[in-house]
């Protein structure tokens, strides 16, 4: 019993560290999809009423993750009248054409594993990006 043991054990204890490891990776990406999620409905309220800046919006976002200035982003765009492409400059647009506004949230953070010599063997990196149309 004792020799099957040591040889089943090393095995169960590598599967339990690598469903931690999977387990942190998932948790991680839905901790941010939320979060992106929640900021498009801030953004949608900020749109509507009176307005908030862009910078408390950003601010809000990085205490609630734990994310630094860098780690999130965001970016005004517009869309000119059917085009596919989103411009930064609504100058671009002829001004007999509707002119949409959208906000560009990009959320980036990077996982490191505990363990990087088997398994997941290096840091892991997570791009969320949403594209919400305001007006």
């Amino acid at each position: 019993m004792a020799i099957e043991t040591a040889l089943v054990a090393p095995l169960l204890a590598l599967m339990a560290l690598g469903t931690f490891e999977v387990g942190m990776l998932v948790s991680r990406q839905q901790e941010l999809q939320s979060s992106a999620s929640e900021a498009e409905g801030i953004v949608l309220a900020a749109a509507g009423g009176t307005g908030t800046p862009s910078d408390k919006i950003k601010q809000v976002l990085q205490d609630s993750l734990g994310l630094s200035a860098e780690q999130v982003t965001l970016e005004q765009r517009f869309r000119c009248n059917a085009t596919s492409t989103l411009t930064t400059d609504a100058s671009t647009c002829d001004s007999d054409q509707p002119i949409y506004q959208y906000v560009r949230l990009t959320v980036t953070d990077t996982y490191t594993p505990i363990w990087t010599e088997f398994g997941v063997g290096s840091p892991i990196t997570y791009n969320v990006e949403r594209t919400i149309q305001v007006q």
